[in-house]
């Protein structure tokens, strides 16, 4: 039997093997579904069956195996995976690991089977490698963005806060009789100071994200429709302007970590209020099978179609997401602290029908729900 017959036959065989080596590297506090797990083998070894199949030249495998070929069959499923497990917290070592255990996985499988037919082992080996290739060079590409606005953070973000801070440190230094001016700097500096305060939680919450680690979390029963209530307090406090309103149906207690899950709704009101037209923003939480659906919706211009497919990396929304309240990583972080709880978060936009942020989030975690 060829060994594209065998990948062919056997591919569900090898995507299991190849998952359950996947758990395996899985981030400490990451959910991931086996679904997950097995994302984008099925798309590589349907790459890899496919450039089997593709007549190549001696000169071309000769290119081909010093990284000079011109099909590149194999680009699309490796930039993919890549992008996938970059999400979930992987690093690069275990992107690695994983395609040398799925060579290793197919085979061993094609010599247990008693194949005798060598001769695409080599053309395998290829592809495989150039998938690999591929990953490792979207990692770089991702780990020099990551650098590129950590830096940008520190040194045009921060500046501001700091400087308030620094000069109003400068006029207290001088005795004066005025209680209301030096109160007004006290104010100031207070703001300031939390404001970095918040930022450098956003850029600690952006490093364990990017490099490999994931967001801790504290499970515990809460209540979504409490949580909604503090976050509108807590909004109507530092931004009386923004009218804000909440539905809910249903029972909204879930096993979650409720400071985290706060952080996630309160960067989505935030975003609202920031790109809503005046009118209210609208929380509906509602009760969804074993599950709790949370949706954010403000009026006003919709999402450019060019932002959409990375709205929800840092600094997608440009240098004015947030205004002075953020830093361009609120839903960012939104998305990575749902994604820890199991969840997963969409957004629609329309000039008509404005924005709106939808969150599902299981009630259960992965152990509760095992058990």
């Amino acid at each position: 039997m060829s060994l594209t017959a065998f990948i062919r036959d056997h591919k569900e065989q090898i995507i299991i093997e190849f998952a359950a080596f996947a758990k395996t590297l899985m981030p400490t506090g990451a959910d991931m579904s086996d679904v997950e797990l097995r994302d984008h083998a099925e798309d590589i070894l349907t790459a890899v069956v496919d450039d089997l199949g593709t007549a190549q030249t001696g000169e071309e495998q000769s290119r081909r195996s010093k990284g000079h070929g011109s099909a590149h069959a194999m680009a699309g499923s490796g930039k993919l995976h890549a992008d996938h497990r970059i999400q979930h917290g992987f690093t690069f070592r275990s992107v690695l690991a994983e395609f040398r255990a799925l060579r290793a996985t197919v085979l061993r499988l094609y010599e247990e089977s008693g194949a005798t037919d060598l001769s695409e082992v080599r053309r395998f080996n290829e592809a495989v490698d150039e998938a690999l290739t591929e990953s490792m060079d979207r990692f770089a590409e991702q780990t020099d963005l990551f650098r590129n606005q950590f830096i940008g953070v520190l040194s045009h973000d921060l500046r501001a806060p700091l400087t308030a801070v620094t000069a109003g440190a400068a006029l207290l230094a001088f005795p004066e009789d005025n209680p209301e001016r030096r109160g007004r700097v006290v104010t100031r500096m207070m703001n300031s100071a939390q404001r970095m305060e918040r930022m450098i939680g956003d850029l600690l919450d952006l490093t364990r994200a990017r490099l490999g680690g994931t967001i801790p979390l504290k499970r515990r029963l809460a209540d979504l429709k409490e949580l909604c209530d503090e976050v509108i307090l807590e909004s109507g406090t530092s931004r009386p302007e923004a009218a804000l309103r909440l539905n809910t149906t249903g029972n909204l207690v879930g096993n979650w970590d409720a400071d985290r899950l706060a952080q996630a709704v309160s960067n989505l009101v935030g975003n609202a209020i920031q790109y809503g037209d005046g009118t209210p923003v609208t929380l509906t939480a509602e009760e969804d099978n074993g599950a709790v659906l949370l949706a954010v919706h403000n009026g006003g211009a919709p999402i450019p179609p060019d932002v959409m497919p990375s709205i929800f990396e840092p600094l997608a929304r440009g240098s004015g997401d947030g205004g002075a309240h953020s830093i361009g990583l609120g839903l960012f972080i939104a998305r990575t602290i749902v994604s820890a709880h199991g969840g997963d978060i969409d957004v629609q936009s329309s000039s008509d029908q404005g924005t709106t942020f939808t969150v599902r989030l299981p009630k259960l975690g992965p152990a509760d729900a095992a058990a």
